[in-house]
């Protein structure tokens, strides 16, 4: 096969990006931007796939069908089977008609009003986690974003959805970190180790609850999905129920944590933004929105081609990666004014940071719901929000987030 290049003005473009950089890892964008100008998608020697780095060439990747969601197993198969077991069966790694079938039977599940139902208590969660920051602060300790609020407010509402009882709620997210740094590149081996053993643990563990619920069924989310049934009688199958559950919490709590701390320090590194935010709470929906655009949780998301496909000016052949860079995406100044300023108000914003096409997020409702419940309750019950220290940011670029966040508050 020819070696692959992005051909602009005749000249042959090729992106090279260190993932494991820390000045890389720390902020992207500006190699983002300088790669975008080259072309909208070039090859990755490192990476041995495209990228797209251009929005609508990004969004063509999500969308384009002969661009699929194609699971491999990892191997060998005996060291990775739990792994392999959620992932097989995950409504993310499938493509049309199994997706279409999964999707449906989900959506019935999350049609009964689940996440609506939960506003209130989301919105009285963050209230109480945020005046404990608050009263913290004020005696003189410290206090950090994610083990005061970040971590705890995602995990509890998920976990609340499922119908997971109180005292099993401190696994999950050990579990779910664990799996997730899977996804990342450069992995060492007690890493992937380490990711087999919480994929065991966590099946094992909604095994058992979900036979629970078959036989003393509840008003959760995990009973509505052990009951599903579509038109033709259809239902998931035991793996399916167990990777839909595992893909919510990880998925699901995984971007609503990064979203708040990439959010905030955002805000806190914009002052006017944050003041106009205080000023005018009825931007809150707009402003969640804009900062998922202004630092994505979520970078970088592969997709196999199934055929030849023609994308932005090169051709994606069969049987080759290409993935969607959708920090890249959401700062194209072409779909974007002034990509690079934050703007609460931002009212024109087709950021793709939920995903797009079959794929497109369907937690996005529940994270909205907690996003703006934490940034609600961070607004409303303080008068100011400062740092107190530096923001610690994660080595992983894929899944990007902070480690650390401390904070001074006063009520």
């Amino acid at each position: 096969m020819p070696r692959p290049y992005a051909a602009t003005g005749g000249v042959q473009t090729r992106a090279v990006l260190d993932l494991t950089d820390p000045a890389f890892v720390h902020d992207p964008y500006p190699a983002f931007a300088a790669a975008r100008a080259q072309a909208p998608v070039q090859w990755d020697d490192g990476l041995g796939m495209w990228l797209a780095y251009g929005h609508a060439e990004a969004n063509a990747v999500l969308r384009t069908r002969a661009l699929g969601r194609i699971w491999t197993d990892r191997a060998p198969a005996e060291r990775f089977g739990q792994f392999n077991l959620i992932h097989r069966n995950a409504i993310l790694e499938m493509e049309p008609p199994d997706h279409t079938r999964l999707r449906r039977l989900i959506s019935a599940a999350f049609a009964r009003g689940h996440v609506e139902r939960l506003r209130p208590w989301v919105e009285e969660l963050a209230g109480s986690l945020v005046d404990g920051m608050v009263e913290r602060s004020v005696a003189g300790e410290p206090v950090d974003l994610f083990t005061g609020m970040a971590e705890q407010l995602p995990v509890e509402v998920i976990a609340e959805l499922l119908g997971v009882p109180q005292a099993d709620r401190p696994l999950l997210r050990p579990w779910s970190n664990a799996i997730v740094k899977m996804y990342e590149y450069g992995r060492t081996s007690e890493t992937e180790d380490a990711a087999e053993v919480a994929a065991g643990e966590f099946v094992a563990y909604l095994r058992d609850l979900a036979e629970q619920r078959r036989t003393a069924p509840g008003e959760d989310l995990l009973t509505h999905l052990v009951t599903a049934r579509d038109a033709d009688g259809d239902r998931l199958t035991e793996d399916e129920l167990v990777t839909t559950c595992i893909l919510l919490l990880n998925a699901g709590h995984e971007a609503t944590v990064n979203v708040t701390g990439n959010g905030l320090l955002a805000l806190l590194q914009h002052p006017d933004q944050l003041a106009r935010l205080r000023a005018d709470p009825a931007l809150l929906p707009t402003a969640i929105e804009e900062l998922m655009r202004f630092d994505s949780p979520l970078q970088l998301f592969e997709r196999t081609a199934t055929a030849d496909v023609e994308l932005g000016g090169v051709t994606v052949q069969q049987g080759q990666k290409i993935a969607a860079l959708l920090g890249s995406g959401n700062h194209d100044p072409a779909v974007f004014d002034a990509p690079d300023t934050l703007d609460v108000g931002r009212t024109d914003n087709p950021h793709i940071s939920f995903g797009a096409g079959v794929h497109f997020c369907i937690g996005a409702p529940l994270a909205r719901v907690e996003l703006q419940a934490s940034f609600g309750a961070l607004l409303s019950r303080t008068s100011s929000l400062e740092l107190a220290g530096e923001a610690r940011r994660r080595p992983e670029f894929v899944i990007r987030g902070l480690a650390g966040l401390p904070l001074a508050l006063t009520p």
